[in-house]
């Protein structure tokens, strides 16, 4: 079993709020990490997607709570009862005025952004928010070959941490069955599971390019409005990553607001399904495949966001001109960092990440690339690898 990194800060947050709700993809992992946290703080852990819990708290939910008011209780698959955020309310303004537990009361595992997010604010003021990703570099042993079977693999658990190449596949491949056929169901009501998957297996083949819906509809014979609403959907079940462009919020930088796209970047954000997706077996395969650098710059963005700090600022920068940076980071202790991403060294001179720095002048410039080394480049810039490009994110928290 691996240990998961956000183990420790779901436990500081519930030292110091009533509720935590843990966002976060099925099968990522949010269900085991939930039980070591109740087996060490004896906690009560009720899965809503089972009859008899359901009926427990259908019954009298608060009384039954207050029941075990001096104890962590953990909901999981919340989706299956969302009245209980009221319900929730109550008993924790109760928690407050002494009648139990004021703080550590709740753990929250939701798998989709739907409604739920916007439900849980109604808990304003009581609880935080936790996002669970799949596993990450940090996550696993240091080295090429399981930083390399991480990449083909993905980070589900179960994927990852499969026998073999062969049994991963057929892993993931039973994972994008549940999400079509329960998921999309569930959460998209009438949306058809075939078009999602068709849109799905579209953007894979763009991954980490401008989102163009009206392409896509076409592609589909849907209206644009259509394509909008299935990327919607797929974005609030974690299976997508839309990256929106950057915009200057600083004066010094308001002259370039003209010349910049307007489009979000979508990617897959498992790069495990985005290989099952292309029908790419193993590494071998990878190397080949057109997709292989922008699979890897997928593969790098959703490392580093799971490194990166709470309340960090995301975007992508690029000009209609050509100036472009792969990913951009704003933090207050951080600072303002330009990040390229490109697979191998023969790409770590590259045009439009040197006029993107003279556009933007961040704090401090990195490429991030997919060897072991680390090295100034020609042009006065950190090449780093991923490990440690994520280890100095990570140290910032």
């Amino acid at each position: 079993m691996i240990e998961r990194g956000i183990t420790a800060e779901i436990t500081s947050q519930l030292e110091h709020e009533a509720a935590v709700a843990l966002f976060g993809p099925r099968h990522a992992g949010k269900t085991t990490t939930a039980l070591a946290l109740a087996k060490d703080a004896g906690a009560l852990y009720l899965d809503l997607e089972s009859r008899r819990a359901r009926t427990a708290l259908e019954q009298d939910a608060e009384e039954f709570l207050m029941d075990n008011a001096d104890r962590l209780v953990i909901l999981d698959e919340v989706h299956q009862a969302p009245e209980l955020f009221m319900e929730l309310r109550g008993i924790i303004d109760r928690g407050r005025r002494g009648e139990g537990k004021a703080v550590g009361r709740f753990l929250i595992l939701i798998s989709a952004d739907v409604n739920l997010w916007r439900q849980s604010e109604s808990l304003a003021g009581r609880i935080s928010h936790v996002h669970m990703h799949g596993l990450n570099v940090l996550e696993i042993e240091d080295g090429e070959k399981a930083r390399g079977r991480l990449w083909l693999r993905g980070g589900y658990p179960e994927s990852y941490l499969a026998s073999s190449d062969e049994a991963s596949a057929t892993r993931r491949e039973s994972l994008k069955r549940t999400c079509l056929r329960q998921d999309v169901p569930e959460f998209g009501k009438l949306l058809p599971a075939r078009t999602v998957e068709d849109l799905w297996v579209m953007l894979a083949h763009r991954h980490g390019e401008l989102l163009n819906t009206s392409q896509l509809a076409d592609g589909l014979k849907l209206k644009a409005r259509a394509v909008s609403s299935y990327v919607d959907l797929l974005t609030e079940l974690f299976l997508l990553r839309r990256l929106e462009p950057w915009r200057p919020l600083s004066p010094r930088h308001r002259n370039l607001s003209k010349r910049l796209v307007r489009s979000p970047k979508v990617y897959v954000r498992d790069s495990g399904l985005l290989h099952s997706l292309l029908g790419i077996p193993d590494r071998n395969a990878l190397r080949q495949h057109p997709v292989v650098a922008a699979s890897w710059e997928g593969f790098v963005i959703e490392n580093l966001l799971a490194a990166l700090p709470p309340h960090a600022r995301v975007r992508f920068y690029r000009t209609y001109a050509g100036a472009e940076v792969s990913l951009t980071i704003e933090h207050r202790k951080l600072g303002f960092l330009a990040i390229d991403i490109k697979y191998g060294l023969s790409e770590l001179r590259s045009r439009g990440f040197r006029e993107a720095l003279k556009d933007l002048k961040p704090d401090r410039a990195f490429v991030v690339h997919s060897g072991p080394e680390r090295f100034t480049n020609k042009d006065g810039i950190k090449a780093i690898p991923l490990r440690e490009m994520a280890e100095l994110l990570a140290a910032a928290d």
